[in-house]
């Protein structure tokens, strides 16, 4: 049978999945603005020439909708620079 108490394996899970979601809130922006200057890269074929002609500026698409995306996750970004700041 575990030493181990329910109450202090549940705030270890809780801990754990903390930690995890503070790195998945990290890695969420520059995962995005890389997919959007691959999408840039890479798009532009004749399906995109058709879809863009005669509209000028858009924005629409997946480029803006990534940088958006990017720019929505970057306060985990802010916040871990204001720790780091707040630290010296």
């Amino acid at each position: 049978m575990s030493d181990v108490h329910p109450a202090s394996a549940r705030r270890d899970g809780s801990e754990a999945a903390s930690q995890l979601g503070r790195w998945l809130g990290l890695a969420a922006t520059p995962t995005f603005a890389a997919m959007a200057v691959l999408t840039a890269a890479f798009s532009g074929g004749p399906a995109d020439m058709l879809c863009s002609a005669g509209h000028g500026l858009s924005l629409g698409g997946m480029v803006p909708m990534y940088l958006l995306m990017s720019a929505f996750h970057s306060a985990a970004w802010l916040r871990l620079l204001s720790e780091w700041r707040a630290r010296e």
